[in-house]
């Protein structure tokens, strides 16, 4: 990977949306907060320095401005000015592309239940470009560039790719968690006998349908991470491969607790809808064994009320007959039905 600054010579101007700068060298910050048309000189007068330049929602004509200054390929930059692209890496002739995502969960019921942020990156050899494009904080990724002085001293670039994909694999991992936790509360209402209430359900199906957003932005990432760390790239060295493996790792941590959280809340509603069943299958028994119950008396009046003569016929000791038989019967049959719990 072999990623150069334009010269001096060719005259640029600063991108209209906004933007963060941050210039290390050394582990030591050297400079922020400065115009991003200055990042050339700065990078000039600062040889083992390294950039980061963020740029928030901007647009083709922003881009065009940074392209020019780092030799952005075309189909890149085309790629960062698309919304809802897929986590992947690109390798190209100046620099890697990167897309990732950065997401978040809540699991009250009148939050939205899931965002996320779309993260494009280029990654030249001594800069960092990030563009956002929505609403996100970036005084993570900076915290976490300040609190590994030592790593950034030899890490060059890569250090601020390492932050960067640390802090999101970090925030995919927590979501993880999250969601895992509130599916126990789920759990115990959907288990419930006879099926859980119609909330409940809502709220599981909702569950299910953030466990698959968040698992389209996941999945991807331990490839994209390993893609990074390929030796053909030159981009991570010796020293820095094992932070990488080790983001790698979680970011496969991540990735298994979201299928286990597919799985279990797929089962969860499997199992309240046999219980649903199991709660109807028993309704209709009861309905056919009341049923049953009311026919035999049913049977017997439409018996004695033919115009035919039976014993007692015309005489009260008839009716008391015919009554006792009615009662025996239909007692007998819901005695029988209730020991086989039907009733």
């Amino acid at each position: 990977m072999a990623g150069e600054l334009v010269g001096h010579s060719v005259t640029v101007t600063a991108p209209s949306c906004p933007t963060e700068t941050r210039l290390y060298a050394k582990g030591r910050l050297v400079a922020e907060g400065f115009p991003a048309d200055r990042a050339p000189g700065l990078l000039a007068e600062h040889s083992d320095a390294v950039l980061w330049l963020d740029l928030y929602r901007p647009g083709a004509a922003d881009l065009a401005v940074v392209a020019e200054q780092f030799q952005l390929h075309p189909l890149a930059v085309e790629d960062a000015t698309e919304e809802h692209e897929r986590p992947k890496l690109d390798r190209y002739p100046q620099h890697i592309f990167l897309n990732v995502y950065a997401v978040d969960v809540s699991t009250e019921p009148d939050d939205p239940p899931f965002g996320k942020t779309e993260i494009s990156a280029f990654v030249t050899d001594r800069v960092l470009i990030t563009v956002r494009k929505s609403p996100s904080d970036t005084h993570k990724f900076v915290e976490r560039w300040d609190s590994d002085a030592e790593l950034a001293e030899s890490g060059g670039v890569a250090f601020l790719l390492h932050g960067l994909l640390d802090v999101i694999v970090d925030g995919q991992v927590a979501a993880a968690q999250r969601l895992d936790v509130a599916m126990d509360g789920v759990e115990d209402a959907l288990l419930e006998e006879g099926g859980a209430a119609r909330p409940v359900r809502m709220h599981g199906l909702r569950l299910r349908k953030t466990v698959a957003a968040i698992r389209r932005a996941i999945e991807p990432m331990p490839e994209v991470i390993a893609e990074s760390m390929r030796k053909d790239l030159g981009l991570v060295d010796d020293e820095m491969r094992p932070y990488f493996r080790d983001v790698e790792d979680h970011a496969r941590q991540a990735g298994n607790q979201v299928e286990h959280l597919r799985d279990r809340i797929e089962g969860l509603l499997q199992a309240d809808l046999a219980e649903q069943g199991n709660v109807l299958n028993d309704t209709t028994r009861k309905l056919a064994a009341w049923a049953a119950v009311i026919t035999v008396p049913t049977f017997i009046t439409g018996y004695f009320g033919q115009n035919l003569p039976y014993p007692g016929y015309d005489k009260a000791w008839g009716y008391v007959q015919s009554m006792l038989l009615i009662v025996l019967s239909a007692g007998g049959l819901w005695l029988y039905l209730r020991r086989r719990h039907w009733l």
